[in-house]
């Protein structure tokens, strides 16, 4: 099994670690972190039975893959200069380094290094939901896709993506989790409980989901199914459209762009 060194342990690396073991695509004795905090480091040795205790030269010696999970305000540079040093040159660097493009990486680390970015999703626990992904031409893809997918699905994207991605589809649990909770208050508005009215979203949520899997067709045709001509169904549509429900969800995920490729600086 891979051996990965993990620079930055921080509640990123954190989940993908837990998601790695949790899949058997990490062996806990050839996980080995690096991080400024060292009580951090031991907390996750600690929590995960990581037992591996090579120094950091030794372990970025022996990494099949080392993971860039530090803050976009560190020392890029300095742990560039760590890992060409000591590890060996087909070692694949995958970075989850926010703005931080793959032309970069290469200048740090070299121009013939092996280079994944990648955008986690959130919900690496649940193993859905897309990560998106962009590689330079010298990564091996297949030996590394287990590890990728064992923390949530894999979309490679061309990097011009990653930053629309990350607005739509890896904030966009959030949207998610504000429709849940705005659908659920409104069963309690209307009437029913709080338990009553979050069980019946979630199953609506989820079963509306699996219909359209099932169905293979747009959305508004099954809408147009469930909503009979001056019906229940239609006249809260009518509503919702007068609210510029479908608006307001567009704009939030373009001011989302807009303060992601100022992080990134693109």
């Amino acid at each position: 099994m891979s051996h990965i060194h993990f620079f930055g342990a921080g509640q990123m690396a954190e989940a993908i670690i837990r998601a790695a073991l949790q899949r058997h695509t990490l062996s806990a004795n050839r996980v080995t972190l690096s991080d400024i905090d060292p009580a951090r480091i031991a907390l996750l040795q600690t929590r995960y039975q990581l037992t591996s205790t090579l120094p950091e030269p030794a372990a970025l010696a022996s990494a099949d893959y080392i993971v860039l999970g530090i803050r976009p305000q560190d020392d890029l540079a300095a742990v560039a200069a760590q890992i060409n040093q000591y590890a060996a040159p087909n070692t694949t660097v995958i970075s989850i380094i926010a703005g931080v493009t793959l032309e970069k990486l290469a200048v740090l680390l070299g121009a013939t290094r092996p280079i994944a970015r990648i955008i986690p999703n959130t919900l690496t626990d649940t193993g859905l939901g897309f990560s998106g992904v962009a590689f330079n031409q010298q990564v091996e893809r297949g030996p590394l896709l287990p590890f990728l997918e064992s923390f949530g699905k894999v979309m490679l994207l061309e990097e011009r993506l990653i930053d629309a991605f990350t607005a739509f589809a890896v904030a966009g649990v959030n949207y998610v989790y504000y429709f849940i909770e705005s659908l659920a208050d409104a069963g309690v508005l209307a009437g029913l409980t709080r338990t009553q009215s979050t069980q019946a979203v979630y199953e609506n949520l989820i079963g509306a989901v699996e219909m359209l899997k099932l169905k293979q067709c747009h959305p508004r045709q099954l809408m147009d199914i469930n909503n009979s001509p001056g019906g229940v169904g239609i006249n809260g549509i009518f509503e919702l459209n007068k609210s510029d429900f479908a608006a307001g969800l567009q704009q939030s995920v373009l001011a989302a762009l807009r303060r992601t490729t100022e992080l990134s600086g693109n």
